[in-house]
């Protein structure tokens, strides 16, 4: 069916397809009043499930079964999309995107969906009203391309209602980039609505509120509705590439290896980051990559031992925690945002092969990566973009195929938030903690 949508030009729109058998209702968040933060109050609206055309079966996983390891392909390629959300035409399957919270991380998704073919931007949400003409030159954050961005809204719409966002036919991924604490209710109610849904780290504020996503989101897989979590240091490419060599065995088997993110308090969203009840502290906002790196490479540690300490949000701000495996390897990493004003942020890993040594350190700029075998050091320079588009690249690329992402899944992000919590209770108790 062809819509004119505007003067001279037609986009084209999929034929309605079949109906469920039964709508599938949730309740959604209300937007709070003028001047009021995210709301998160459950009124009586409800937003049914869309017509849905195919079904796909994808049977849940067992926790007993063991995660196969999906290393991001080696031949991945830089390509750059020819995209702009003003664009007036676009193709059959193109997927249109709407993304709720106008913040640091939603500037990073917008950039890096401009090197996502098949994706385009069709709406903002925020309840705040805050960004939404498309000027996000004062929006600023630790890593990533640091450009100022201004958005050309002509033909994106605005919301300031999720609930409006959810309900609107037009959009087929909600990328969610708002506060921990807003996650869950968010998630579930865009699944509900039948959306594609990609959330930001970490996926809940607790791993229970994870699990609670994870199963909605298996529920809606079988549907055909796919959520992916935003864990994007597996997409990275120095992190991928590692990765790869661990599961290839290129190098011999791990000896050793370690993980670093650091960084200041965060010098924007105080009103979130630094209150660790709603944000979990550096603990869950930023080690968690780490951990969840930790665990795609080398699976559940059969144990934890963690030290930390609270310094800005009231809840664990640095933690510096060891993984122990039976029969090795020794892996540990250290999670900060408790750095001194002024220190910036650094992310960083050593993997120590049987026969070569990986080094990553993000402060040495073009000679960040470099490999140790043989008795001389190579630097090596990747030519892959970064992990934002990287996640997005493979997520859409699923959703257009119909099929699920493999790279990472709710249920991995409900794991590694499982294991933050027992870094949490390691530290509070100095004993450390057994996992079965």
């Amino acid at each position: 069916m062809r819509l004119p949508l505007c003067p001279g030009r037609l986009h084209l729109q999929c034929n309605p397809p079949a109906p469920l058998e039964q709508d599938l209702r949730l309740p959604l968040p209300r937007r709070p009043p003028e001047g009021e933060g995210w709301g998160l109050g459950l009124p009586d609206l409800c937003v049914p499930v869309p017509n849905l055309a195919r079904f796909y079966t994808f049977p849940r996983p067992r926790d007993t079964e063991p995660r196969p390891a999906h290393p991001y392909p080696p031949d991945r390629e830089a390509r750059i999309a020819v995209y702009s959300p003003t664009e007036s035409f676009h193709a059959a399957g193109m997927l249109n995107v709407g993304i709720i919270g106008t913040g640091f991380m939603t500037v990073q998704h917008l950039k890096a969906y401009r090197q996502v073919p098949g994706a385009r931007i069709a709406a903002l949400c925020n309840p705040s009203g805050k960004n939404l003409d498309g000027d996000f030159s004062q929006v600023a954050g630790n890593v990533g391309d640091a450009n100022p961005l201004r958005l050309d809204m002509t033909q994106v719409k605005a919301y300031r209602d999720p609930a409006a966002l959810f309900a609107d036919p037009d959009i087929q991924i909600v990328d969610i980039c708002t506060p921990t604490k807003t996650h869950l209710d968010l998630t579930l109610a865009a699944l509900a609505a039948g959306k594609h849904v990609l959330v930001e780290k970490p996926l809940a504020r607790s791993s229970a509120d994870a699990l609670r996503i994870a199963a909605a989101a298996e529920t809606a897989a079988a549907r055909g509705i796919f959520l992916m979590p935003a864990m994007c240091i597996r997409f990275w490419p120095e992190y991928a590439w590692v990765k790869q060599r661990i599961v290839s065995g290129e190098f011999g088997r791990v000896l050793d290896a370690r993980f670093r993110r650091v960084a200041s308090a965060p010098a924007w969203g105080h009103s979130h980051f630094l209150q660790g009840r709603d944000s979990g502290g550096a603990l869950l906002d930023l080690h968690v990559h780490d951990v969840d790196f930790v665990q795609y490479c080398f699976g559940r540690p059969h144990a934890i031992f963690a030290a930390g300490y609270s310094k800005v949000s009231g809840a664990i701000d640095h933690v510096m925690a060891l993984f122990q495996y039976a029969g090795g390897p020794v892996v540990s990493a250290e999670g900060s945002w408790a750095m001194a004003e002024g220190y910036g942020f650094n992310m960083a890993f050593t993997v120590n092969f049987e026969q070569a040594t990986v080094d990553f350190d993000l402060s040495r700029g073009e000679q960040a990566f470099r490999i140790s075998q043989g008795g001389k050091t190579e630097v090596l320079r990747l030519t892959e973009p970064d992990g934002y588009v990287g996640e997005l690249r493979h997520f859409v690329e699923r959703v257009s195929s119909g099929l699920p992402p493999t790279v990472v899944t709710a249920r991995d992000a409900a794991e590694a938030l499982n294991l933050c919590e027992a870094e949490e209770h390691s530290i509070r108790t100095g004993q450390g903690v057994g996992l079965p």
